[in-house]
């Protein structure tokens, strides 16, 4: 028995980079989950279990982002004697990566190679307007089309009006109030994950996405947890990155509740989520405008008028606040690394 790669999204994009390492005892396949020094691989022979060759820990040493994760393309070598490696990564389509909590500003590679990422936000408590703001700029700084999932819209009394309201804080954002008990908004994320398309679920702990992942699969593939109506909160109850293959083709990834999400290096991702703003500095008479006194501000305008909100404006600061001083820091360490190694002897 053999499985068709291309229902996982296999393409001629992934198959002109495997060209040069095609042999006889290798094999593309798929991460399905990846653990320390050992991937969960699904190749045209099924799922395997494969450990990292030096060659690939080598790279990732000079380089974390390089390991392998959940959704990433790789390059299976089966030996002789049984054993079975991963030799190489393949070149990624998409990436969806946050910063990591040290001081370097390095990044952890959450997902790889998804079509479109679903920042789930529950209705229940009250959706967190500057966490739905954070993710989708992570969201589009991937690559991938990203879409606002509203889960659990079975606990609030009106979630055509909550999507309304969040629809303002996702510009060009499809917007989507889901409820698996009432199947409510299922059919489209059917869609999101359908043949060769894999889709990418990004929320806090809690928000639902196993749940969902669950529904897509059409059996209970992930644990759930109830959590406390009072505030929503729970456990988490994904503890590992893992992409699900979905009846009929596709995927749909799985990622651990995110309790802080640290922007890295996604300038342009913020302009993406604020795109209203981004469209009003376009506009200010000067180019260098800080949109504070400065005449002909069409961003202060749009605050004296009430277009916009003076809490989006403020989170929007943050956040380019926040980035600039990562992209700053990781300069720094950039210029730190290079030198070490120019200094290195021999």
């Amino acid at each position: 028995m053999t499985y068709d790669l291309s229902q996982l999204g296999w393409d001629d994009f992934f198959a002109s980079s495997f060209a040069p390492l095609d042999r006889t005892d290798t094999r593309p396949g798929r991460v399905l989950r990846a653990d320390r020094g050992v991937c969960t691989v699904l190749d045209a022979g099924g799922v395997t279990r494969a450990t990292l060759a030096g060659s690939v820990l080598l790279s990732a040493a000079r380089d974390p982002a390089l390991l392998p994760c959940a959704g990433d393309w790789v390059v299976v070598r089966h030996w002789p004697d049984r054993r079975t490696t991963v030799e190489c990564v393949l070149p990624r389509r998409t990436t969806l990566i946050r910063r990591t909590a040290d001081k370097d500003s390095s990044g952890q590679v959450l997902a790889a190679n998804m079509d479109t990422v679903a920042v789930v936000e529950p209705m229940l408590p009250a959706p967190d307007d500057a966490r739905v703001e954070r993710l989708l700029a992570l969201a589009w700084e991937s690559g991938a089309q990203p879409v606002l999932v509203l889960s659990k819209g079975d606990t609030a009394p009106d979630p055509a009006g909550i999507a309304r309201q969040l629809a303002r804080l996702a510009p060009d954002v499809p917007v989507l109030p889901v409820s698996v008990p009432r199947g409510d908004g299922l059919d489209r994320l059917r869609e999101l994950a359908g043949p060769g398309r894999t889709l990418a679920l990004l929320g806090r702990s809690g928000a639902g996405k196993s749940t969902l992942v669950n529904a897509l699969a059409g059996t209970a593939v992930m644990p759930v947890q109830e959590i406390r109506r009072a505030d929503g909160k729970g456990r988490h109850t994904t503890a590992y990155r893992r992409l699900v293959p979905v009846p009929g083709g596709g995927a749909v990834l799985d990622t651990p509740g995110i309790r802080g999400v640290g922007l890295l290096d996604t300038a342009a991702g913020l302009d993406h989520a604020f795109a209203d703003i981004a469209e009003l500095a376009a506009h200010c008479r000067f180019g260098d405008c800080r949109h504070g006194a400065e005449p002909g501000c069409a961003v202060a305008a749009a605050l004296h008028d009430g277009t916009l909100s003076p809490r989006r404006l403020e989170r929007w600061r943050k956040l380019h606040q926040e980035v600039e001083v990562e992209s700053a820091r990781r300069s720094v360490r950039l210029a730190g690394a290079a030198e070490r190694r120019r200094r290195r002897p021999g």
